[in-house]
């Protein structure tokens, strides 16, 4: 396992020079600032008979996906993978950086390396954890606990450039140059935004790339939102944790919630929701000791982020192949498609619930600042993406659009969509867009380009327009996503979903247009009755050990203000009666449980 390194070093005001050896004393001391956010050739069918890992994936809906549609594997996607150097002497990378190719699940793949190459190169724990889960298949693997399996990441058969962090600081981000990739994904943070971590916002702003990082490991390891997941432009993903069992395959199998213990949590310093989205992140993960050894990764954002990556990558790879869904990955916008499609498919798990602890919906809010918009949900995300792009005016009930406003042309764009059945069902819409930042270092912000949208979901009386009604709105100052989760009203069949320029204005915000990618779907509601509900430690039952919890929240001194654990009925308060709610259910016990 990889040990963080947590000194602070003061980085240099501003580069002096690039070159052979110049390029070290561009960023001497920004790598012991990083933080790892964790610790630690074609497709074979896989056998009926064997059980797929990382069951990680499964959990996600990855292999449910490929059961839909056994042609996504990644092929032609293309990844840009950031690995942090193991070792470093005087603040220089030792270039120990790279997965292990030598083993099992990784010996097919032809990667490409990119480094200084002053050093021989060295193998990083880390990064072969990492890309056994975005590429790693193996047909017969094992462990001693579990037996054999079918070994399978998210992208088996896409290309992977793997480049050592300083290199890519230097020669992609100083010098504003794109990588060859698809997708950009990195498994390490820094605690402060700074202006390489900007630099890779404006290259996502710029030049339309998807970028995907760990927001860090929460609370027991001292880590904020870390940049550059906490990024505006950036996906920044946090982990769900395990079950909490003595049974290593129940382990690896069932996933709770995400936790502020392991997964850092907003929101960022300057009020931003962060994470954007969580995942699964306990995976069974090669091991670099030994070419056919697989271990668990345990609960880290650097393994549930190569989970989304490559969930975003099979994605990547259906708009790539149907030139009707080319808008959703064009340079153009289609990063901010793909977000609000990831978002907006995700699943809500227990507590979810935007901003502060509260009864009402917070507007200004967008994300739950735990969750983000909920758990990557592979298969829901699919959906979204092969129902094709919508235009405003009428539309389907799930869908996209990859747009522009114009403060002059149209100042708000309309989607209108019909619900037959209009009861008990959820409306869930989100927007995301760039913010904008210089293409020169140190890449400040350009806020002269920035706008501020809002998004509105009414309820419409096509008989008499004064019945009409604004059923929910996301309007934050502050972010560039907004979310709306709405129950739709039984009594009308009829909405808007309706984008806008904010009220919220800036003075600072001149720019007369902003495109965004939108996504939306209707769906029936969620079922409420989740044992996480209850089950506090995630152990499969309710009891004496979840009231302890519950009644230590009560008795803390501390307001629970970041995060809802415990506030059982959802009414705004962690009081006396969520611990009946929770005496309620003693003795529950999940399905899971009984098989241990």
């Amino acid at each position: 396992m990889v040990q963080t390194d947590k000194k602070t070093l003061v980085l240099p005001a501003a580069p002096t020079r690039v070159g052979k050896r110049g390029g070290w004393g561009l960023i001497a001391g920004i790598a012991a600032l990083l933080i790892p956010v964790c610790a630690v050739a074609k497709s074979t069918e896989p056998q009926a008979d064997k059980m797929l890992q990382p069951q990680g994936l499964n959990h996600a809906g990855v292999y449910a996906l490929r059961q839909i549609n056994p042609n996504l594997t990644g092929a032609g996607v293309k990844f840009a993978v950031i690995c942090r150097s193991v070792t470093y002497i005087n603040g220089e990378p030792q270039n120990d950086y790279r997965p292990s190719i030598e083993h099992n699940c990784l010996k097919t793949k032809q990667f490409s390396f990119h480094d200084q190459g002053e050093l021989p190169a060295g193998i990083s724990p880390h990064s072969t954890a990492i890309c056994s889960i975005l590429f790693g298949e193996d047909p017969g693997a094992s462990n001693r606990h579990l037996g054999q399996f079918y070994y399978q990441g998210t992208t088996p058969q896409a290309q992977a450039d793997i480049y050592e962090f300083w290199h890519f600081v230097i020669n992609n981000v100083f010098g504003h140059s794109p990588p060859d990739a698809d997708i950009v994904t990195a498994g390490i943070g820094h605690p402060f935004e700074d202006w390489w971590t900007r630099g890779i916002e404006s290259l996502a702003e710029h030049h339309g790339l998807i970028v995907v990082a760990g927001i860090g490991n929460g609370a027991d390891a001292y880590d904020p939102p870390l940049y550059p997941a906490a990024g505006a432009n950036v996906i920044g993903v946090g982990v769900v944790d395990s079950v909490n069992t003595e049974n290593l395959a129940t382990n690896l199998t069932h996933f709770a919630l995400a936790y502020p213990e392991h997964s850092s949590f907003g929101p960022t310093s300057d009020g931003r929701c962060k994470p954007d989205i969580v995942a699964p992140g306990n995976c069974l993960a090669a091991d670099v000791n030994e070419p056919d050894r697989y271990e668990p990764t345990g609960n880290a954002s650097s393994f549930s982020t190569p989970l989304t990556a490559g969930a975003i990558g099979l994605l990547v790879q259906k708009a790539k192949q149907d030139p009707d869904l080319s808008p959703a990955v064009s340079p153009e916008g289609g990063n901010c498609v793909i977000k609000a499609i990831l978002l907006n498919s995700a699943t809500k798990l227990p507590y979810w619930h935007k901003g502060q602890l509260q009864t009402d919906d917070d507007h200004s809010v967008p994300l739950d600042y735990i969750q983000g918009a909920g758990m990557l949900n592979a298969v829901g995300a699919y959906r979204h993406l092969i129902a094709g792009q919508n235009k405003p005016g009428d539309a389907s009930t799930i869908s996209w659009d990859n747009n522009v406003l114009r403060k002059t042309d149209n100042p708000q764009n309309t989607y209108n969509i019909t619900l037959t059945e209009p009861a008990d069902k959820l409306i869930t819409s989100t927007i995301a867009w760039n913010r904008h930042y210089n293409s020169t270092y140190p890449f400040e912000p350009a806020h002269e380009q920035d706008s501020n949208l809002r998004l509105e979901l009414w309820a419409v009386d096509l008989n008499n327009p004064d019945n009409d009604y604004l059923l929910d709105y996301s309007d934050s100052s502050l972010d560039n996503v907004e979310h709306i989760y709405a129950a739709a009203d039984a009594n009308y069949a009829n909405y808007e979903i309706v984008v806008s320029f904010s009220n919220t204005n800036d003075q600072k915000e001149t720019a007369a247009s902003q495109r965004y990618g939108l996504a939306w779907n209707t769906s029936e509601r969620q079922d409420s009755d989740n044992i996480f509900w209850y089950d506090l430690n995630a152990d499969g039952i309710v009891n004496e050990s979840d009231f302890i919890i519950l009644l230590n929240i009560l008795n803390s001194t501390e307001s629970p203000k970041s995060y809802l654990l415990g506030d059982i009925n959802t009414d705004g308060a962690i009081d006396i009666n969520d611990l009946e709610i929770l005496l309620n259910h003693n003795k529950l016990q999940a399905d899971w449980h009984i098989k241990q």
